[in-house]
């Protein structure tokens, strides 16, 4: 299991290239540069030039992509080209408020998705399960954007239970985000967790237990669910690496200061150095989430630890 931890970590190095080649490229493509972003009315053409020379813009963009790795062999991530701050310690700093957004909506997601899954497996065909249905497709289709809005329509114009787009109100200000964030994990995971359910509900193993006399309670939850954690766990670690990736929507709808927003900011103001440090960072993330996944299925399934020990007692012997 060691040698598999390091070979996916080993694969970080050319996702971190790939990642940076392609913010680079894109970024070039746009139109206007952080020197446009920071032209002001009063700013001199030789101004201008000296800002251009200082950002390497009269330099071809291959130039400057093998500079920004040259500096992130060394651990560096640059500094803003607009404010002049350290990507790296900013990114720290924000990265807490993205993970409490986000396992969050983990926490409400998983509590609400999985026992619906359920409900609607136990009950497949009736109302309640094509209610969840309908449900988990509505969530699976509705774009976090206008169900933000949506939320921020409601809840704090009109009933002005929540703030809206502040983060000094604690709790409070957080429920609106982690709600709207865990809506998208809720649809998947119950419709996941249903299907599996449906599954798992028609083996034989369980009609045995029935008729040895388990009590219904027991028969789902330790003999169903336990055989149909694997796509359900699949399902909330995709769910929990788009809420880390994907978080720009939610957190620039709500003004939630997380680094889903810093990156948002750094392509506004055409910042490369930044997104690009934001972006690699995150895509870090997204593989350490996804390789966490990946032994987590050791945990619930002995089968695939078994298989993780064999291949290591076969690899003994070999030597």
């Amino acid at each position: 299991m060691l040698r598999y931890i390091l070979f996916r970590i080993l694969w970080l190095i050319p996702v971190i290239i790939v990642v940076a080649f392609i913010v680079f490229s894109l970024m070039e493509l746009a139109p206007g540069n952080v020197v446009d972003a920071m032209f002001s009315e009063d700013m001199t053409e030789e101004a201008r030039q000296e800002l251009i020379r200082r950002f390497n813009l009269d330099r071809p963009m291959v130039y400057r992509f093998g500079l920004y790795m040259l500096n992130l062999v060394q651990g560096n991530l640059g500094t803003f080209d607009t404010t002049g701050q350290d990507v790296w310690r900013e990114f720290i700093a924000r990265l807490p408020n993205t993970l409490i957004l986000a396992f969050s909506a983990l926490i409400i997601g998983t509590v609400i998705s999985i026992p619906l899954g359920i409900i609607a497996a136990r009950r497949a065909g009736t109302l309640v399960d094509n209610t969840v249905t309908l449900f988990s497709l509505m969530g699976m289709s509705m774009p976090l954007f206008w169900l933000g809005l949506l939320l921020l329509l409601i809840f704090s114009l009109h009933l002005r239970w929540f703030p809206s787009g502040t983060f000094d109100d604690g709790l409070r200000s957080l429920v609106l985000p982690a709600i709207c964030s865990s809506f998208t994990l809720i649809a998947n995971t119950a419709r996941q967790t249903r299907s599996n359910m449906l599954e798992v509900l028609k083996a034989d193993y369980l009609r045995t237990a029935r008729a040895k006399g388990v009590p219904e309670k027991v028969v789902i939850r330790k003999h169903a669910l336990g055989n149909a954690w694997i796509p359900i766990i699949t399902a909330i670690g995709t769910s929990l690496s788009v809420q880390l990736a994907g978080a720009v929507v939610v957190e620039q709808v709500f003004a939630w200061p997380g680094i889903g927003r810093m990156a948002a900011e750094a392509v506004r103001s055409r910042d490369v150095t930044a997104a690009t440090g934001v972006i690699i960072m995150t895509s870090i993330l997204y593989v350490l989430v996804q390789l966490a996944v990946d032994l987590l299925y050791a945990v619930v399934d002995p089968r695939i630890k078994s298989q993780y020990v064999s291949a290591s007692k076969r690899k003994k012997r070999a030597a």
